[in-house]
């Protein structure tokens, strides 16, 4: 008998197409859970109305997406700072109380993007809403007239956090290049996290739940993209993958 793979949850968004909402996940992070070794199940922006503690027993890892949209400003204390942001109060709705179980039940738990601005707001902490208007940060927006492949290239280094947990994971390195593809970004770190990586001009990039029971990474930057291309992006997943394959076992 072939032995499973380890499930892990990928929360959606919603979507409008046409006339009608989609919940809908961007294929590159479907692709990534398989490079992990494990086996990516959609989880449906069902808010309130989804079962949270059915979930967690279903699952052996969980993955928070990048998404187009925002975390809503009214969740860390704030107004929208201009008026045609996307907003996706259905996902806001459905990752916030995963966030929390999955950490309760020493979930693994992956953040990419958004997910990364979700987890610190979950936490407690704040976002800048657009980075590039803040005193002394570079513009961390790719540039949308080029191609993808220049979109998701490297844009910036990153500095690891001497004796962090993703410098373990990345093999003892102290910077590493990463792409850039967001305007939001961490403003104040919540008390739960640990910075593992940050920008030269002092944006963090990367995070860890410290003390979390099993994997908790989150990163700003895509791993996902073209995730086999990257020997830093396998080794996340491969790590995260590891974490999960040890969830199932247990």
């Amino acid at each position: 008998m072939t032995k499973r793979r380890p499930v892990v949850g990928v929360p959606a968004c919603i979507k409008p197409i046409g006339a009608h909402d989609f919940h809908v996940v961007g294929r590159k992070y479907v692709d990534a859970v398989l490079a992990a070794g494990c086996t990516p199940v959609l989880l449906p922006a069902l808010g309130e109305r989804q079962d949270v503690a059915q979930l967690i027993d279903m699952l052996d890892g969980v993955m928070f997406t990048g998404s187009p949209s925002m975390v809503e400003p009214a969740r860390y204390g704030q107004q929208p700072a201009y008026p045609d942001m996307h907003l996706d109060k259905e996902r806001d709705a459905t990752t916030f109380p995963l966030i929390a179980a999955a950490l309760d039940a020493g979930l693994p738990l992956m953040a990419i993007c958004r997910g990364f601005q979700e987890l610190n707001v979950a936490l407690g902490g704040t976002l800048f809403q657009a980075v590039q208007d803040v005193p002394g940060r570079i513009d961390h927006r790719e540039p949308k007239d080029k191609s993808l492949d220049v979109q998701y290239g490297p844009a910036h280094p990153v500095n690891l956090t001497a004796g962090g947990k993703l410098q373990a994971i990345l093999g003892g390195v102290s910077q590493i290049q990463v792409n850039s593809i967001h305007s939001q970004g961490i403003d104040a770190l919540a008390p739960a996290l640990t910075a593992e990586a940050v920008a030269p001009d002092g944006q963090i990039e990367a995070v860890w739940v410290t003390g979390a029971k099993s994997f908790a990474l989150a990163v700003q930057w895509h791993p996902e993209w073209k995730v086999m291309d990257n020997p830093d992006s396998v080794k996340i997943f491969t790590a995260f993958g590891d974490a999960c394959r040890v969830r199932q076992a247990t």
